[in-house]
């Protein structure tokens, strides 16, 4: 008998990763793969590539039960939004080229914070929490919000995208073509201002680690600060159980959740536990696989447009 398996594509701004694993044991990856995104390479290129390698894996793990897709951007009804990295990401019509590609097997797409607080709610620090906050400090910055135990789309899909948070008020925002406070926070602004203010390249690790130096440790301070404002802010509105923190600034997390913690004491009424999260490396990947056994077991009748369904 053939062995059932489902499969999970996570699309990323540098690389794609893939997973194949058994229906049964879903956080233990079968086979995985990862493929760089190459320079001048449009959405259309880095999709059929994506989409060959996964034939691949297919062909060698079994018969396929579900897929699992997780995407930078937002995804809104068949299309990808605020997904500018890669040249014709914005606008592509994910769903509908999952759907032809894939026939009769389900799939289930989400951008990859949300999938990555699927993963942590199926396996990991969200396990059995009905209200939570997943926050990923990574290249970007974004969280997801979690609601009986079910993370929350939104309207348009775009719950949980802080990065567009005011952090100061009247500051150019996204009428403008601003993110404000991943302008301030993330990985990716931590860096840039930190090459600009050494005169040498920097990365944001690499800089936490310089933060010795007074004009480093005041830009820092600046950054954690406006972060942990955005969360207890957000943890007033949602109110939740838990915070958990993942993404690839969590290798500094001693020079952050300290500060983070205090500020959600000082303001919070009923302040929440605050915990890293299970999945930091490939966690959007997880969270892929997550979505998967989730489509799979949906009844085959069920509209694959909704949020969570491609």
């Amino acid at each position: 008998m053939s062995r059932r398996f489902v499969l999970g594509i996570d699309f990323g701004g540098t690389k794609v990763a893939l997973a194949t694993a058994s229906a049964d044991s879903v956080d233990r990856p079968l086979r995985k793969m990862r493929l760089p995104t190459r320079g001048g390479e449009g959405a259309q290129q880095v999709l059929r590539r994506s989409l060959d390698a996964a034939s691949e894996l297919a062909d060698r793990s079994g018969t396929l039960q579900a897929v699992g897709v997780s995407t930078f951007g937002v995804v809104r009804g068949e299309t990808v939004r605020l997904a500018p990295t890669v040249p014709g990401w914005e606008g592509l019509e994910l769903p509908r080229l999952l759907r032809e590609e894939f026939g009769d097997t389900p799939v289930a797409i989400d951008n990859d914070v949300n999938a990555a607080a699927a993963a942590e709610l199926r396996w990991g620090a969200l396990r059995g929490v009905g209200t939570g906050l997943y926050l990923n400090l990574g290249t970007g910055l974004a969280a997801a919000l979690v609601v009986d135990g079910t993370v929350v789309p939104g309207a348009h899909g775009a719950a949980g995208e802080i990065g567009y948070l005011l952090s100061e008020p009247g500051e150019p925002a996204f009428a403008e073509g601003h993110a404000p406070l991943e302008e301030i926070v993330s990985g990716h602004a931590l860096a840039q201002q930190g090459t600009a203010l050494m005169g040498r390249p920097m990365s944001a690790a690499s800089l936490f680690e310089a933060d010795g130096d007074p004009a480093v440790r005041a830009l820092l301070d600046k950054a954690v600060a406006a972060l942990a404002m955005a969360v207890a802010n957000a943890c007033v509105v949602l109110d939740p159980e838990r915070v958990v923190i993942g993404g690839g600034l969590m290798g500094s997390s001693r020079h952050i959740l300290p500060r983070l913690t205090a500020e959600i004491r000082r303001t919070v009424p009923f302040p929440p536990e605050i915990t890293a999260a299970r999945f930091v490396d490939d966690a959007p990947l997880f969270g892929a696989l997550a979505l998967a056994l989730t489509a799979g077991d949906r009844p085959a009748q069920e509209d694959a447009s909704r949020p969570g369904g491609a």
